[in-house]
């Protein structure tokens, strides 16, 4: 199958620095059926495996939509140039940023029509975002998460402390080595916020099919953060625990290709998406090779 790819920018009534994202789709008529990718913390739209994943949703018949919030960090050139404004970065930003780009998607900004249906799926903070999202916004048919928090607030009480002494608090980008920081407005968002962001909360309310995934490894966020968001969710979610995966499935960045793990999830991803925004039967996409 043939695809397109596009770059846009968002740039928020509100002044705020432009999202920018891509847009991948089949080639010919726009399809009916969009997927929105949320990144998370420390995380980017060309990080690892998600232009692979996009391409896979784009072949299957979805646009394909994914994005850096506007305060990932990311500069233009695609490195972490702007740690000014990660610094910035908070919970209910992201949250406003994916409403932000819902809009783009059915305003007819990104599409010359509006997609008859609309899936979300988001990658360790931003599912957790995704699911406060998803529960705020209608337009939202179909949700994945993968590794998501089901909490915000856990910080150490150093940190804490730092925040509420006006302080920045740094922490460590692993693969850059840089030292990223982040004001105390992260944590005064929270504080304002918690019953918006109460993600568990929002999850009890969700009333959309919705597919929970987790390594049983994973080292960044428990797996018991699966298991406390299927609890809460309703009779529509369905939870997948890869074993033997890590927060990332397995992959790295730079993409070195797929893993088992990574396989794994993605492929049951796909055939959510397909069972839940496509009118039709997707046995034959099921087949394709995926990422």
């Amino acid at each position: 199958m043939s695809l397109v790819l596009a770059r846009w920018e968002i740039r928020p009534k509100d002044g705020a620095p432009p999202i920018r994202g891509d847009l991948r789709a089949p080639a010919g008529p726009p399809p009916r059926t969009a997927v929105v990718i949320c990144h998370g913390f420390k995380g980017f739209k060309d990080w690892g495996f998600f232009p692979s994943l996009a391409t896979a949703i784009a072949r299957r018949g979805h646009a394909a939509v994914s994005f850096n919030f506007s305060r990932s960090g990311l500069g233009p050139e695609g490195e972490f140039s702007e740690l000014d404004r990660f610094a910035e970065h908070t919970h209910s930003r992201n949250v406003d940023e994916i409403r932000m780009v819902l809009d783009a998607v059915t305003g007819g900004v990104l599409f010359p029509r509006r997609p008859a249906r609309i899936g979300l799926l988001g990658h360790s903070r931003g599912g957790g975002e995704a699911v406060v999202a998803a529960d705020e916004d209608g337009r939202v048919d179909a949700l994945a998460t993968w590794a998501a928090i089901s909490a915000v607030g856990r910080a150490s009480e150093p940190d804490i402390a730092a925040w509420e002494r006006g302080e920045l608090v740094y922490v460590e980008n692993k693969r850059t080595g840089q030292r990223l920081p982040i004001a105390p407005t992260f944590w005064s968002d929270i504080v304002a916020n918690r019953e918006r962001l109460d993600i568990a909360r929002a999850a009890g309310r969700l009333r959309i099919p919705w597919l929970i995934a987790h390594g049983s490894a994973d080292e960044t966020v428990p797996v018991s953060s699966a298991r406390e968001l299927f609890d809460a969710a309703g009779d529509q979610a369905e939870l997948l625990l890869v074993d033997g995966a890590s927060h990332t499935f397995g992959a790295q960045h730079p993409y070195a290709g797929a893993t088992p793990e990574l396989r794994t999830v993605a492929d049951a991803t796909l055939a959510w998406f397909d069972r839940h925004l496509l009118p039709h039967s997707a046995d034959e996409r099921a087949r394709e090779p995926v990422l």
